[in-house]
């Protein structure tokens, strides 16, 4: 028998096409996608890997950001505004305040706290760019769940997940930007954590292109036990919901988001 949760609960994976450098104008694109999983009543909302920005490493030191700065400062009010805790991808300062910047999911909580973890694993020409965060996992009670938090290459480390599963994740989201090629490795090692460590996993990928890449989309939800409930089925712009009811079980569904320019 299953067990018995509360309330249910809404999550969602926002699929974002992300215009290089123009952090504005992303800005705008991120309350689009608020504005939509509103309507949807979505409770926690993630965005790719430095969906704020894009992927473009040889800019991340020009685009830090930290809590109090004035581009969070429309996405942290309408987490207030609809009861909704955000997950945005943007450089962050390092761990020790000198060197070179990391790579952040800042958590932006509907009651208007912010949180931040630096991505573990650095992956290929990250290293001249980036600095490795410290925390082997960072698992954050989010939408009354507790998560863990992945940047795309930590989810290809095995033990990050483990850490995750370990401090008492039961859902472990991961911000990517993952291309075609790597899609099919990379979604069946999330596929396995979500078996093997009994938790739900959840993947926003990037909608379109950044820094070179090209990415697949097919942002996904795996229940706990390994089952695929629902995935984007490419690219473009999209939500990918995951609901849990009252008995434990798990639906889901895409809806299409209009770019910017469309919905205006």
């Amino acid at each position: 028998m299953n067990p018995s949760f509360s309330r249910p609960l809404l999550i969602a994976a926002a699929q974002t096409t992300v215009v290089a450098h123009d952090v504005t104008r992303n800005v705008q694109t991120h309350l689009a996608f608020v504005r939509a999983a509103a309507q949807e009543g979505v409770q926690l909302l993630v965005f790719p890997e430095l969906s704020l920005t894009g992927y473009e490493l040889p800019q991340l030191a020009a685009h830090v950001v930290d809590a109090e700065h004035a581009l969070l400062a429309p996405l942290r009010q309408a987490a207030r505004d609809h009861g909704m805790t955000l997950v945005v991808g943007a450089p962050a300062p390092p761990v020790r305040g000198e060197g070179l910047p990391a790579i952040g999911a800042w958590v932006l909580n509907a009651d208007g706290s912010v949180a931040l973890y630096r991505k573990r694993h650095l992956h290929g020409s990250e290293v001249q760019f980036a600095s490795a965060g410290a925390d082997d996992s960072l698992v954050l009670s989010l939408a009354d769940t507790p998560t863990g938090l992945a940047i795309c290459a930590d989810a290809t480390h095995p033990e990050h997940a483990n850490a995750a599963a370990t401090a008492g994740a039961v859902l472990y989201a991961s911000g990517a930007l993952i291309s075609e090629q790597g899609y099919g490795p990379e979604s069946a090692q999330l596929q396995g954590y979500a078996r093997d460590h009994a938790m739900a996993v959840l993947l926003a990928n990037h909608g379109g292109p950044s820094g070179g890449y090209v990415s697949a989309g097919r942002s996904a939800f795996w229940a706990p036990g390994g089952a695929l409930v629902v995935a984007a089925p490419g690219a473009g712009d999209c939500l990918v919901l995951a609901q849990r009811d009252r008995n434990g079980s798990w639906s889901g569904r895409v809806v299409p988001v209009l770019p910017v320019d469309a919905a205006a």
